[in-house]
């Protein structure tokens, strides 16, 4: 049975330069099948072009939290929201606000659910230190998975964190982030190597990689095309400091 290889990304936040870099990865290892997990958009400057690249790129795009509020952001409110907003143009607002909030695979008898956050919401955060509870409530199937088979392998982003933990035959995994890594300051994501629609256990691979980029060329970018915060921005792609920690 031929093993087949997906890659799966997240979090680019409008972040073309990294987003580039890591398709350029992705398609020099030969893989043609690339699952998004949301987040295109908010935080960098160029939101608009990530939408287009990825809805040509990526076989699924996941809705994450980003990409569900910031199409409707209200005009009251901080001069990044709306410069963020207003750099999409209105189908793709609406394009992102139709994606789908959970996918599902099959591979090498392992039922696999993909998702930004949680299984609860795009908006319902679990970080990499959580509770058993937390751990449990990510493999339920809830009114946003819908139904069937419960998962024994879930992978999320959100937090722009890798990690992997395998606890009483079930593994729980992050992506990390491809434009906005805040574990260290180099793009992630993952691959996953099996056999694609096969309900016996076949060989399984889970495999996270990182690629450098021109971080520099990125924030130059930004501050080309006036971005409001960019100070905050630049240093997160930097140093993997969070902006509402620095200083602190």
């Amino acid at each position: 049975m031929p093993l087949e290889r997906i890659a799966l990304i997240s979090d680019v936040h409008g972040n073309l330069t990294a987003l580039d870099a890591v398709l350029d990865d992705i398609e020099s290892r030969g893989i043609e099948r690339v699952i998004n997990l949301g987040d295109l958009v908010g935080k960098g400057p160029r939101g608009s072009e990530v939408v287009d690249r990825c809805d040509k790129a990526c076989d699924v795009n996941i809705r994450g939290n980003w990409d569900d509020l910031l199409p409707v952001w209200g005009d009251e409110s901080s001069l990044e929201m709306i410069w963020w907003r207003d750099e999409l143009r209105q189908d793709q607002r609406d394009w992102l606000r139709a994606l789908p909030l959970s996918h599902d695979l099959l591979i090498s008898g392992r039922r696999i659910r993909l998702f930004h956050a949680s299984a609860t919401s795009p908006h319902v955060r679990v970080r990499a230190h959580h509770t058993a509870a937390e751990f449990d409530g990510m493999f339920a199937n809830t009114p946003m998975t819908g139904g069937g088979a419960q998962p024994s392998m879930v992978g999320y982003g959100d937090i722009h964190d890798t990690f992997v933990e395998v606890a009483h035959g079930r593994t729980l995994f992050n992506v990390g982030s491809v434009g906005n890594p805040l574990d260290e300051p180099v793009p992630c994501y993952a691959i996953l190597e099996g056999v694609v629609d096969e309900p016996a256990q076949a060989p399984f691979g889970l495999q996270f990689v990182r690629v450098p980029y021109d971080v520099e060329g990125e924030i130059a970018a930004a501050a080309g095309l006036g971005m409001p915060a960019l100070d905050p921005y630049a240093v997160e792609l930097r140093t993997a400091v969070y902006r509402g920690v620095q200083g602190a």
